[in-house]
């Protein structure tokens, strides 16, 4: 089930975050993950309109939206390759008509995943706080 997210849930979720981010983004040093929970918690989430998906009361992921901009998708390490990230995405998809998401160039499984989905990318750009290059992806709702 996809519900609003709780402030109850906010534990959950960014531990979520913290583990899906060590895990997908490797070729960052861990401490700079570590750096960002505490903004994960008290401005990003906050800032985000975020919906998390549930199975027997459990949340198992969630994501993120400012506006049209996609900030986070992250599913627990358990449930990954299971459809929830697509459940998740769909759901945005009938809510928006465009939405856009930066993924590190070597995150080489979320490129699939949003290609997969009918993103395509728009731009190649520098992220600033790590100086990773990363792609601006977009679906258009047409795609």
């Amino acid at each position: 089930m996809i519900r609003a997210f709780e402030e109850s849930d906010m534990d959950t979720v960014v531990a979520i975050w913290y583990k899906g981010s060590l895990q997908a983004h490797h070729f960052i040093v861990a401490d700079y993950w570590a750096s960002q929970v505490m903004d994960m918690r008290e401005k990003y989430i906050p800032m985000s309109e975020t919906h998390v998906l549930t199975t027997h009361s459990k949340v198992i992921g969630f994501i993120s939206m400012v506006d049209n901009y996609l900030a986070a998708l992250f599913i627990d390490t358990e449930w990954q390759n299971k459809g929830a990230g697509k459940q998740l995405l769909d759901f945005e998809k009938g809510r928006k008509s465009t939405i856009q998401v930066k993924v590190y160039k070597e995150n080489l499984s979320a490129i699939r995943f949003y290609r997969k989905n009918t993103f395509v990318v728009k731009e190649e750009i520098t992220d600033e706080q790590t100086d990773q290059r990363e792609y601006l992806m977009e679906w258009n709702g047409e795609s």
